[in-house]
């Protein structure tokens, strides 16, 4: 495990789901910080200072589109990377989410090393702006 590792922000509202993936993310060395709805993902975005955000779209009180619009519009936030795993494999959701602010869109059920490679992807490339 390394010194600092980044810090995941796991958004999910179903238990077992967000279980498996705070297990494989950590796994892999990560820190994960996690919310179960759309409001306290902004409230653990801005106060929990993640790396990424790895953010389901059908999430309660506030949508995952939502609150990837408000992540981009937040001068806090609007530089984290942003990663949608959603079981919505339409390609009008997958666009909306993008046009909303995600980095990238991976759908559910997903392919655990894609998952892997596409945090790793999206922190390297946010490391080299940095």
């Amino acid at each position: 495990m390394t010194e600092n590792p980044a810090r995941i922000l796991v958004v999910e509202d179903i238990p077992v789901v967000l279980a498996v993936l705070r297990m494989r993310i950590e796994a892999e060395g990560f820190a994960v910080i996690t919310a179960r709805d759309g409001v306290e993902a902004l409230d653990q975005a801005r106060s929990g200072n993640p790396d990424l955000v790895l953010l389901d779209l059908m999430l309660p009180r506030l949508s995952g589109e939502r609150v990837c619009h408000e992540l981009r519009t937040d001068p806090r936030t609007r530089g984290i990377p942003i990663v949608v795993v959603s079981a919505r494999i339409g390609e009008s959701e997958r666009l909306r989410a993008l046009a909303a602010g995600a980095d990238a869109f991976l759908t559910k059920p997903y392919d655990p090393a894609q998952l892997m490679a596409e945090i790793r992807a999206r922190l390297a490339a946010r490391k080299a702006v940095a």
